[in-house]
């Protein structure tokens, strides 16, 4: 059932008034992200511009039908001329982006390419085992941009994960990061470092630098080698095509993907004192094998604020800890997680050296928040995902107990699977923050699911079990968010972290992950 199209709005905000959904769905303006709708006979999706129908149990791109509304058929003849450029297919929506609101910043309708000085281009090049969605991406810096990175922590780490950490450990400014999907290049030994090497020697020829000015990172299947031969035919194509538009960026944002059922990408212009504007942008991908530390998936968050090398490295670190580093879909670290971080300066002005300056607070909290935007549609996308679980922890002794409480309830595989059956059991929430390694009294603990209280004073409530039951239904209808609160005591410290639903999809998805 195709739901009809929906006016389009300034921003998010939920629309049931608007279309008839449950309360929590999701439509938003001048880009592809979408309401979904989940049904026993398949799953429909509304795009804003456009509507399209697609079958549970796949992790295909999907093929949209166009609508007969005229910004429908804009959007779909952007899209079919952004394919037709570069080799490839490129055709998946992009996720919603559930970015925190503040006076000092706004969303804008872009992407990587928002922030003054970057380009950037995907294509297909061969590398994935099968179908053609686009499979490298390239981001350039016009002039060479300071550079931090935040890695994962698995000891099994990938070869481009060894690469760029020795860059940075020797340069403070880089040019260029390629990313390729189809292959991780992890567990492959001095072959795939080798791989690695010749990989950013190959960028480094087609754009005229040095190698030791490219970054790189991989996805895709552990223990597997790049597909060198595809991946070196394809460079010298994507670098000669690097663009600014809307459709490059795109196309750089599906590039990156493996099981992902959307692209993710997200712009802020930011407000700085002084009348002064700048631009941060983003680029993420991940659905499974979610359980990031000190690290995501794979992203590229650029900026063009000039910002000293010390300080953007240290934002980067804390904006990673406060959004990629709160969110799970599986409880797996990936050996290849890792974001990088890029500020070009063409922006102007004076550059951003204390740490204590209204600039740097302005700026930090605005890549904080567009991480968490890209983090936040990370776990929505989880494998075989129907609702996002967002996780609220007050009262703690201090933030960092409150994140720990958080991530281990939305971690827990019994909460999961709970919130999938939609079973209130609430037991469960608290069994979780319980394991957390946080020390607290079970009398202070209050637990409520969607505003419905369920634990007061560390003792039960008598509650409306088949009310919490549709709670959770009706946001599985809509893809939407589950929201739990849970206080801990009257400490200071609050935390946040986001995670899916366990479902049968997740498990056939994994089952059959090489097969």
């Amino acid at each position: 059932m195709v739901q009809p199209t929906a006016s389009l709005l300034p921003k998010a905000r939920k629309t049931s008034a608007l279309i008839g959904a449950p309360d929590g769905g999701y439509v938003y303006a001048n880009r592809p992200r979408y309401q979904h709708r989940n049904h026993q006979s398949g799953i429909s999706l509304l795009t804003g511009r456009q509507t399209c129908t697609i079958v549970p149990l796949t992790r295909k791109p999907y093929a949209p039908t166009p609508s007969s509304s005229s910004s429908s058929a804009l959007a779909a003849s952007i899209r079919c001329s952004a394919a037709s450029s570069m080799p490839g297919s490129f055709d998946i929506p992009a996720a919603p982006i559930m970015i925190p609101e503040s006076p000092s910043w706004k969303e804008v309708d872009k992407s990587i390419c928002a922030p003054k000085g970057f380009s950037a281009q995907g294509m297909y090049g061969g590398l994935r085992a099968s179908g053609n969605k686009g499979d490298l991406a390239l981001v350039v810096c016009d002039e060479e941009a300071v550079a931090g990175g935040v890695f994962t922590l698995n000891v099994m780490c990938a070869a481009p994960v060894t690469y760029c950490k020795e860059i940075l450990a020797k340069h403070d400014t880089v040019k260029a990061v390629l990313i390729n999907a189809g292959q991780a290049n992890a567990a492959t030994g001095a072959d795939g470092y080798a791989d690695s090497c010749a990989s950013a020697e190959a960028v480094a020829k087609a754009l005229g630098v040095s190698s030791d000015k490219v970054l790189l990172e991989s996805t895709g299947v552990i223990g597997k080698r790049i597909a060198m031969g595809a991946l070196l035919e394809s460079v010298p194509t994507l670098a000669a095509n690097l663009g600014t538009s809307d459709a490059d960026a795109h196309r750089a944002a599906v590039s990156i993907t493996t099981t992902d059922l959307v692209s993710k990408s997200a712009a802020l212009e930011v407000s700085l004192t002084n009348g002064r504007t700048v631009y941060v942008g983003g680029i993420a991908k991940g659905s499974g094998m979610i359980h990031p530390n000190m690290a995501t998936m794979l992203g590229v968050l650029t900026c063009d604020a000039p910002v000293e090398v010390t300080l953007w490295r240290a934002m980067l670190k804390r904006a990673s800890q406060k959004s990629f580093n709160q969110i799970t879909v599986d409880g797996d670290t990936s050996t290849n997680d890792c974001v990088i971080g890029l500020a070009s300066g063409a922006a102007g002005g004076t550059v951003i050296s204390d740490p204590s300056s209204e600039d740097a607070r302005i700026l930090e909290a605005a890549m904080t928040g567009l991480l968490q935007g890209l983090a936040k549609s990370i776990a929505w996308d989880g494998e075989g995902a129907t609702v996002l679980i967002q996780c609220t922890v007050s009262g703690a002794d201090s933030e960092e107990d409150a994140n720990k409480v958080a991530k281990s309830v939305v971690g827990s595989s019994l909460v999961k699977s709970a919130v999938f059956g939609h079973d209130p059991n609430w037991g469960r929430f608290a069994a979780a923050a319980g394991y957390s390694g946080v020390q607290y009294k079970q009398e202070d603990v209050r637990i409520t699911l969607g505003g419905i209280p369920l634990m007061e004073g560390g003792q039960p409530l008598q509650y409306d079990a088949k009310k919490a039951s549709e709670y959770l239904k009706s946001k599985a209808d809509v893809h939407g968010t589950v929201d739990v609160e849970i206080s801990i005591g009257s400490g200071p410290g609050q935390g946040i972290a986001w995670g899916c639903d366990l479902s049968y999809d997740y498990v056939k998805i994994n089952a059959e992950y090489t097969t």
